[in-house]
């Protein structure tokens, strides 16, 4: 059942990639629609069968593959990949339907799509490290080539940029994978069988760091952040939405999956130091969106800020906290998609980005004013304003946060303000005020154009009025691994406040 969502993708790759030359932009975009929304729908049936209950790993799959490696086959879901699944099937779809009919190359660029999303799901679904790892970096080569080919006028150093620093985080998450089997003695990579909770503290400390850069890159938090604007600015607004909405979560999955899950003593040891890392990140990327002209690296900007909300949860480590992780990282994968489509739309229609330039984008005659309203909604619904997803899960990682790490979290919650600063300037710039000279003559703007944007902005508005829908799923399984691993708070908050 499970490797149907990898397979799906990947037999869709091959049909529109071996396609007889000759196929449109068009056929070949909704033979990908079909097959992305056949694996999503696979997805939604997977969850309707998903027993919230059961902690355990469901629908599991095991075939031995390399015994010389000890690599298994070895999947499962639980309540933590599975909002993720659902995510990276609906931003999927949503990425293929914004996609240009008239772009070049389409065959390629579908198929670079589909795999892209078998390479992200399997790593959801993998319950074996190296399994992991393969489909970590399946994705990479997609990426790259997504951006080379197809992003904007400096895609290549964009992309070359990427590659480096994602190729170095799997080198070091690779070499504490290894670690991680060889000194506990484990003779497989199974997630299931493998215990390095009896290695030295030193150890595992060691084995922890590079696990931390490995994923901090890829999150990514301060300083190896440095290729995410790059990329999101030269990458067409498809790949952006899946960049920002899902790819960004491999990272912060890994560091709970791999981190904190496997190395509990040393994630214990170092959370003090996570959590001043969370602040690091969480202001400097809001001081630097408020400095952007460029609507796309603003976003871009923003997504640091917020992923280093997840840090300070992950950091606390009570079950309430991590629930507020994986709600983070589905209420940041709607939100930043949400807002780099409004961003790719105004790019298409006004020809410019740049807050110098465009104003008065909400005129209700000559501008744009449904995507105006979906805009001031997603930048509400990122700077927390209650009644959207982002409010809810940034409200539940700084009030369980708070008790372990209270002057770390009072100082990413000054990034919630500086939130809104930056999107007020944004909304105040490009759509108040009389429409500028050069965007006088706007083309039309179809509902097609703002049917994805519509789609994200109901589902934003639906968690947050009602989050249980989202937390049921997810809270027994989370609640189990942190009371399994020990990670609940239980020292005084002296006792923290003494080692921070």
């Amino acid at each position: 059942m499970l490797s149907a969502l990898i397979l799906v993708p990947l037999f869709g790759a091959a049909v529109i990639g071996f396609w007889p030359p000759g196929m449109s932009g068009k056929l070949s975009r909704g033979l990908a629609l079909v097959f992305a929304s056949i694996a999503f729908l696979w997805t939604v049936i997977l969850a309707s069968q998903f027993n919230p209950r059961e902690v355990s790993q469901q629908f599991t799959e095991f075939i031995p593959w390399v015994d010389a490696l000890g690599l298994n086959y070895n999947l499962g879901v639980d309540g933590l990949s599975l909002p993720l699944l659902v995510l990276n099937g609906l931003l999927t779809c949503i990425a293929i339907y914004s996609s240009d009919e008239s772009l070049q190359r389409p065959r390629f660029y579908y198929s670079l799509i589909l795999l892209l999303s078998a390479g992200v799901t399997g790593a959801f679904l993998a319950q074996d490290l190296l399994l992991f790892f393969l489909f970590y970096e399946l994705e990479l080569i997609p990426l790259y080539l997504l951006i080379a080919i197809w992003g904007g006028e400096k895609r290549g150093y964009a992309a070359t940029k990427f590659l480096i620093y994602t190729a170095l985080s799997g080198i070091l998450i690779l070499a504490s994978f290894l670690g991680l089997v060889w000194l506990s003695g484990a003779s497989n990579f199974s997630l299931g069988t493998l215990n390095a909770k009896s290695l030295p503290l030193a150890t595992q400390l060691l084995l922890l760091a590079g696990i931390l850069v490995g994923f901090g890159i890829k999150i990514p938090l301060v300083p190896f952040h440095t290729w995410l604007p790059d990329a999101h600015v030269e990458a067409s607004t498809p790949i952006s939405v899946l960049l920002a909405g899902v790819l960004l979560k491999l990272g912060t999955y890994g560091l709970l999956r791999f981190g904190m899950n496997l190395l509990p003593e040393a994630w214990n040891y170092l959370a003090p130091g996570l959590a001043t890392w969370a602040v690091v990140s969480v202001l400097y990327g809001a001081s630097c969106a408020i400095a952007q002209k460029d609507m796309k690296k603003m976003v871009a900007y923003s997504s640091i800020g917020h992923m280093g909300y997840i840090l300070l949860a992950a950091a606390a480590a009570t079950p309430l906290s991590i629930l507020g992780t994986v709600m983070q990282m589905v209420s940041h994968g709607l939100i930043s998609a949400l807002l780099f489509l409004l961003v790719g739309v105004v790019y298409k229609k006004a020809g410019s980005r740049d807050l110098d330039v465009i104003r008065g984008l909400l005129n209700p005659e000559r501008g744009m004013p449904v995507i105006g309203s979906l805009m001031v909604l997603g930048v509400m619904a990122s700077a927390g304003i209650p009644g959207m997803v982002g409010f809810i899960s940034e409200f539940v990682i700084f009030r369980s946060s708070f008790a372990v790490f209270p002057i770390q979290t009072l100082l990413c919650m000054i990034g919630t303000g500086l939130t809104a600063v930056y999107f007020l300037i944004l909304v105040n710039k490009a759509f108040f005020g009389r429409l500028s000279a050069q965007v006088v003559n706007l083309p039309r703007v179809y509902w097609s154009d703002r049917l994805p944007s519509i789609v994200l902005a109901v589902v934003i508005v639906i968690f947050g009025i009602q989050p249980a829908w989202l937390v049921r799923w997810t809270e027994p399984t989370i609640t189990a691994m942190v009371n399994t691993q020990s990670l609940v708070a239980t020292v005084s908050l002296d006792k923290v406040k003494g080692k921070s």
